[in-house]
C-alpha cells in the first residue's frame, strides 16, 4: 500500500473482476495453449486495468449475434460493449466501409465530404420534437469526447462552469468524464476532479435512498425536489447531464422524473444535457432513449453503435440555438468527419430503418421480460428483473426482504453462462446485464434466456438453495 494510500473499502464491484480466482478456475478448465500463449503475449505489453487487462479470453470471429473463441467455442455475445445493434460484421455496413475506403479513406478538418455532411443531415432529424427542424451536430472519436464536447458547448452557452449529474451514473472515463460519473471505479484516487461537478442520488425507484419504502406515486418525486433544492442553492448550475436509462443496470426512472426535471432546468436557466451513448439506436425500444420519458433535452450525445460495431463514432446533438461559438474550437479532432466512419454510421441507420429493428427490439425486449420475470418464481436468487427494449437486468440477492446483493452467486453464473455459451455483463456486483444484438434470431434469443435459467439453478443448488 503507497503512503498515503486508505485501505481498501470492500464494495460490489461495478464490472465483472479480471483477477478473481473463479475467473482463474474457469480459464484453467476452458482455454487452450494458443489462447493462454495470446493472453500472456497481451498481458506483457498492455497497462493493466481492472475490467479489461488482463483479459478473459481471446477471439477469431465475431459475426452477426456470436463470438467465435480460438478454441473454436461459439458464444452469444449480450454485452458487446454496446455497440452491437446490428450486430457484427453486418454486410451493409461492411460493404459501406469498403467503398468509402476505396473512394475516400480520410478527410482533413478544413474540407466538406458528402458522407459527413449526409450524417449530420441524418443526425439531426432524430433530435426530439419538430423533426429534428435547425439541430446541429459535431462528430467525434468516442462517447467519452462527445460527453466532454458537450460540457464545453454548455459552458459556453450559460457563461456557467457547474453541472449536477448522479451517482453510480458512467459518463466515460476521462477526467472530465469521471467528474461527472458516479462509479467510484473510475474516480478514487483520481483527484482533484473538475470544480463544481455536484452528484445528487439518482432515481431509481428499486434502491431509493430519499424515500426507502420505493412508493414513487405517494412520494411526491422527493428525487426531483431534491435536485431543485440543490439547484436553488447552488444558484448558478449550467447543466444537468445524465442517462436517460441507467445502462449497465438498466434502472428507469420513476414517471414523470424526467419532465419534472425539464421543468428545474428552465427554472433555474441550464440545459439539459442526455447521455445516450450506450442506449441510443433502438436498445431501449425507440431509436432514442430519452423518447420514452416526454422530456425535450438541449443536448444529445450518441455513440457506441453508431459506428456499426466496425468503427469508433459518436455525435453530440443540440438545439439550433446553442449554435453560438463560432470562434471557438468546441470538438477539435482529428476524426472529426471521417467518411469512413459516416460510411459506417449512415449504413448503420439504413440498417435499422429497413430491417425495423427499433420496433423489433421493442417487441422482443418485452418478450424477454416477460420469460425473466418467470424466472422470479422458480429462482429465489433473483430479486427483480428490468427491462425497457433489448437492455434487460436481473438482479441477484441473497435476500429478497433486504435486497441484499449476492455478488458472489452472479459471478458463478456468469461464468456457468460462459461455459454453456452465453457472455454477458456484471454489473454493480450483483445484476446481469443482457443486451443482444437487435438482430438476433428468436431462436437464439430464447436459447440465451435458457442458458440463463439453467445456469440459475445449477449455483442456486452448489448454494443449497
Amino acid at each position: 500500500m503507497r503512503l498515503g494510500q486508505k485501505p481498501a473499502t470492500p464494495e460490489p464491484a461495478e464490472g465483472d473482476a479480471n483477477a478473481s480466482p473463479r475467473r482463474a478456475a474457469w480459464q484453467a478448465a476452458n482455454l487452450g495453449p494458443e489462447a493462454r500463449a495470446l493472453l500472456a503475449a497481451d498481458e506483457a505489453v498492455f497497462l493493466r486495468q481492472s475490467l479489461s487487462t488482463p483479459c478473459l479470453n481471446t477471439l477469431a470471429g465475431a459475426a452477426g449475434s456470436h463470438l467465435t473463441d480460438l478454441d473454436g467455442r461459439r458464444y452469444l455475445d449480450f454485452h458487446g460493449n454496446s455497440l452491437h445493434q446490428v450486430g457484427y460484421g453486418h454486410p451493409r455496413v461492411v460493404a459501406a466501409v469498403k467503398a468509402q475506403l476505396d473512394a475516400l479513406p480520410f478527410c482533413p478538418r478544413r474540407y466538406a465530404n458528402r458522407p459527413a455532411a449526409e450524417l449530420g443531415r441524418r443526425l439531426a432529424g432524430l433530435f426530439p420534437g419538430d423533426g429534428g427542424s435547425g439541430a446541429k451536430v459535431l462528430l467525434t472519436p468516442g462517447g467519452t469526447t462527445a460527453v466532454g464536447l458537450a460540457l464545453k458547448l454548455a459552458r459556453q452557452a450559460t457563461g456557467r462552469f457547474k453541472t449536477l449529474s448522479f451517482w453510480d451514473s458512467f459518463h466515460g472515463a476521462s477526467l472530465d468524464a469521471i467528474s461527472i460519473g458516479g462509479e467510484a471505479l473510475f474516480r478514487s484516487g483520481s483527484g482533484p476532479l473538475l470544480p463544481g461537478a455536484s452528484l445528487v442520488p439518482p432515481p431509481e425507484p428499486y434502491r431509493c435512498r430519499l424515500n426507502p419504502g420505493g412508493d414513487c406515486a405517494a412520494c411526491g418525486l422527493r428525487c426531483a425536489e431534491f435536485i431543485a433544492y440543490v439547484m436553488e442553492h447552488e444558484g448558478d448550475v449550467g447543466a444537468i447531464i445524465a442517462e436517460p436509462v441507467r445502462a449497465t443496470a438498466v434502472h428507469l426512472p420513476p414517471p414523470g422524473f424526467w419532465p419534472r426535471v425539464r421543468e428545474i432546468c428552465d427554472r433555474h436557466g441550464a440545459l439539459l444535457i442526455f447521455d445516450e451513448t450506450a442506449v441510443c439506436l433502438g436498445r431501449t425500444g425507440e431509436m432514442l432513449a430519452c423518447e420514452h420519458f416526454g422530456a425535450r433535452p438541449d443536448i444529445i450525445t450518441l455513440g457506441k453503435g453508431l459506428g456499426g460495431g466496425i468503427f469508433p463514432l459518436a455525435a453530440v446533438l443540440a438545439r439550433p440555438e446553442l449554435d453560438l461559438a463560432p470562434d471557438r474550437a468546441l470538438g477539435h479532432y482529428t476524426h472529426e468527419k471521417s467518411p469512413v466512419g459516416a460510411a459506417a454510421a449512415l449504413a448503420t441507420l439504413d440498417v435499422l430503418a429497413d430491417e425495423g429493428l427499433v420496433e423489433r427490439s421493442r417487441r422482443l425486449g418485452a418478450e424477454a421480460l416477460a420469460r425473466l420475470a418467470a424466472m422470479t418464481l422458480s429462482h429465489p436468487l433473483v430479486g427483480q428483473v428490468r427491462g425497457l427494449g433489448l437492455a434487460l437486468a436481473v438482479e441477484l440477492v441473497t435476500d429478497r426482504a433486504t435486497r441484499t446483493p449476492a455478488t458472489d452467486a452472479a459471478e458463478a453464473v456468469m461464468y456457468a453462462c460462459l461455459t454453456r455459451g452465453l457472455s454477458f455483463k456484471v454489473s454493480h456486483g450483483n445484476i446481469l446485464t443482457l443486451t443482444p444484438p437487435l438482430t438476433i434470431a428468436e431462436a437464439d434469443l430464447a436459447s440465451a434466456l435458457n442458458i440463463v435459467d439453467a445456469a440459475l439453478a445449477e449455483v442456486e443448488a452448489s448454494l443449497g438453495r
